[in-house]
């Protein structure tokens, strides 16, 4: 499946970072205050010149102390805010471009299999399903604009239970968006045509060139989705790219 952003790692790195210092600067500050009321308290208390000089001393220090934490704490939070408003400046976009690319479609099928999960056969389904984290945003972004259906062919029951959980673990079921009755499950690839017919949708996305062919005259618009991006047919309404967040993420249709 597709690759995570280092980027959104970095991102999420340094968030939690910012989230774990800022409790930590407060306390500091808390105990440099109690620190300083202690100590002056002792040294008002002891009048000697070398007693003066050391609370002098100790003020001064204090003072730079407590600039720098404020300084620090006032940096981080500029930091966070810049990169809250990236991150929403980044998903206004996104969802801006899908909305484009897809034209006014109402619904889209799509298989799930090479396209939004990792795994891309049936026989990998019985060991394991997993989500492809770069293709995350770009799904919600879908679903706020069209009805989903995310159509496969499995080998058997836990196939299906596992390709469920693995969307559920990813909080698309509670976005309500995406829910569990669209996602659809069969036994054979004509199945998967035979669904596509039944649902009518603007778009279909799939890997099978074969699928898209007899989908053609039937379907507004199509997605061939290959790893080398290479073109599936000479159809105008079937489109051709890497995978689907790189369809939906270009400006162009």
């Amino acid at each position: 499946m597709g690759e995570s952003s280092s980027s959104s790692s970095s991102s999420s790195l340094s968030l939690t970072q910012q989230i774990g210092v800022a409790p930590l600067l407060k306390r500091l500050s808390k105990h440099l205050t109690r620190k300083f009321a202690k100590i002056f308290f002792i040294l008002s208390n002891h009048k000697s010149a070398g007693s003066l000089g050391a609370l002098a001393g100790f003020v001064i220090a204090s003072v730079i102390a407590w600039k720098f934490v404020r300084a620090t704490s006032g940096q981080r939070r500029r930091q966070k805010q810049t990169s809250d408003a990236a991150v929403e400046v980044t998903k206004v976009v996104l969802g801006q471009t899908v909305k484009n690319k897809l034209n006014g479609a109402r619904k889209m099928t799509c298989q799930l299999l090479g396209v939004i999960l990792e795994e891309s056969s049936p026989e990998e389904l019985q060991h394991h399903a997993t989500l492809r984290p770069s293709v995350v945003e770009v799904l919600l972004e879908i679903s706020r604009f069209c009805d989903i259906y995310l159509i496969e062919r499995i080998l058997d029951d836990e196939s299906g239970e596992r390709v469920l959980l693995a969307l559920e673990n990813t909080g698309h079921f509670k976005s309500g968006g995406l829910m569990k009755d669209k996602v659809l499950f069969c036994s054979t690839d004509n199945g998967r045509l035979s669904f596509v017919r039944q649902l009518e949708p603007d778009w279909h996305v799939d890997t099978n060139p074969d699928t898209l062919s007899q989908l053609a005259k039937f379907i507004r618009f199509q997605l061939y989705i290959s790893p080398s991006g290479s073109s599936s047919t000479s159809e105008s309404n079937i489109f051709n790219s890497k995978s689907l967040e790189s369809f939906f993420n270009e400006e162009s249709l």
